[in-house]
């Protein structure tokens, strides 16, 4: 055999022995689903929960030990919550964690209780699982650490986010348990609301000027990609909207209010474009967490259509809030570092 051949043959066995580490597909440097990098800046982070392997072995069931503190996977179609379909919350079966709302529950078709989105991004963390050959994003409950399922990005309009979930990690609140869970939420220090007005620069600006915000963190949300870059969100191919969370104290500002100064800040008029900018990625959309907050957006939408301040139909989106991806950090408090706005 010629000593090309055998090199050839040699280098091969590298890769197949690599790729059986990292993943064929990390190796080849494809568009596996990257780590998200969530937003987290102004929100108070769930306090950790820590327990010993014995300790957990006596709080859980064989079945739940083996999914949540060891990695596993239950037999698709055979877990209790599959094709189940009250009203309610889900929550973390180790430690009672609100994790998904039923509202945003689907059947994905693979067997296992699918999400579109979470109650709270803080509840959940996300780590990379090159297990099978290929990258993936496993989610995990922030609180305790249990392992949940996998999120990937063939989920149905608007999030296209799948949160695919044992059920074996879950318990379930009936709906007037999951009231009291939104009650909680709205009784908190402070709550959050998430917008797209155009460049983000501008938005944050002139939001993060509104007395009763807390703080604002900009990134991208309203798409299918997983943990976009801002490249990525630049050539709308990725669905996601230059956005800002804003994080407001209630008692000094009311939603209402705070989606009054949304509309504001720039023409609710226009399709797919702020001032100079084109494209997607800068339409203008109202992101709502919570039934609550839809109805008071679309209250104030009203107001403002009739008003005649307009002489267009408002453009704007009105859609549930999904996963919120923090920019790249040049992009944050831009206006403080560089004294620029787009808009």
């Amino acid at each position: 055999m010629r000593t090309s051949v055998k090199i050839a043959i040699f280098a091969l066995a590298i890769f197949l022995s690599l790729a059986g580490w990292r993943g064929i597909n990390a190796l080849l440097g494809r568009d596996a689903p990257r780590t998200s990098s969530l937003a987290s800046e102004g929100q108070d982070m769930p306090d950790k929960i820590k327990k010993t392997e014995k300790e957990w072995k006596a709080a859980l069931t064989p079945k739940q030990y083996a999914v949540m503190r060891k990695g596993s996977t239950e037999k698709p179609f055979a877990g209790k919550y599959n094709d189940f379909w009250e009203k309610g919350v889900y929550v973390c079966a180790g430690c009672g964690t609100p994790l998904f709302l039923s509202d945003v529950k689907y059947d994905h078709g693979t067997g296992w209780p699918s999400f579109a989105a979470p109650v709270e991004e803080k509840n959940l963390e996300y780590r990379d699982d090159y297990s099978l050959l290929t990258k993936r994003i496993e989610v995990r409950c922030a609180v305790c650490g249990a392992h949940l399922g996998h999120i990937f990005d063939d989920g149905p309009a608007p999030t296209f986010l799948h949160y695919c979930v044992n059920s074996a990690a879950l318990d379930f609140k009936p709906e007037a348990q999951a009231v009291a869970v939104g009650r909680e939420t709205a009784a908190s220090a402070t709550e959050t609301a998430t917008f797209a007005a155009g460049c983000f620069w501008g938005v944050e600006y002139k939001l993060g000027k509104v007395p009763g915000v807390v703080s604002t963190v900009v990134g991208y949300t309203g798409g299918k990609t997983v943990n976009p870059t801002y490249e990525e969100v630049c050539t709308g191919k990725t669905g996601h909207a230059e956005s800002v969370q804003v994080i407001f104290d209630p008692k000094r500002i009311s939603y209402a209010e705070l989606v009054r100064r949304f509309f504001g800040i720039h023409d609710p008029t226009q399709v797919d474009r702020q001032g100079p900018d084109h494209g997607t990625q800068y339409r203008s959309a109202i992101f709502f967490h919570g039934e609550a907050q839809r109805e008071t957006a679309q209250r104030v939408m009203e107001e403002v259509e009739s008003s005649g301040q307009y002489k267009k139909r408002l453009a704007t989106e009105l859609v549930p809030a999904s996963a919120f991806y923090k920019a790249e950090e040049y992009h944050q408090k831009y206006y403080e570092k560089h004294g620029i706005v787009c808009n």
